[in-house]
């Protein structure tokens, strides 16, 4: 698989019926190996071993309704309350982040109202900030730390 612009972690990876999986820390059990898993698995990882991130707080592909329709978060970090703090959408490498990606990220923050989006394509990522009182928001030059949430 692809290099990324995150830290490389020790992955485990297997075969099963014939495809790669990927080892999931949050799920616990393998995951189907794609382009987007691989960058879900490096972020997360990035998130838990350099920006202190408890993983028993996070949880990966969260379904939620919108509307009528069912979405589901790639991950959400929670608040030691059970509140929805962050939220953070994965694409593929070869997909850049476009505004598309953050209306979707931005239609899921409807629903849970979280503090922080982070949007990432592995090899750029992007994090902002929300300010509900101005209703507006703005981007971080860095992922914070979650002792600075």
């Amino acid at each position: 698989m692809l290099l990324l612009n995150l830290p490389v972690f020790e992955t485990k990876i297997a075969k099963r019926n014939g495809k790669s999986v990927i080892f999931d820390i949050i799920r616990k059990r393998y995951i189907a190996l794609t382009p987007e898993e691989w960058v879900r698995q490096h972020f997360v990882h990035f998130l838990i071993n350099y920006k202190g991130y408890p993983a028993g707080l996070m949880a990966n592909e969260v379904t939620l309704k919108l509307n009528s329709t069912t979405k589901r978060c790639d991950t959400l970090l929670y608040g030691r309350d059970a509140t929805a703090r962050m939220i953070i959408e994965y694409k593929a490498p070869d997909i850049p982040i476009t505004q598309a990606v953050f209306d979707q990220i931005t239609r899921y923050n409807i629903v849970l109202k979280v503090d922080y989006l982070i949007v990432s394509n592995g090899m750029q990522h992007y994090c902002c900030r929300m300010d509900y009182e101005k209703n507006s928001y703005s981007f971080l030059t860095d992922i914070p730390a979650y002792d600075t949430l």
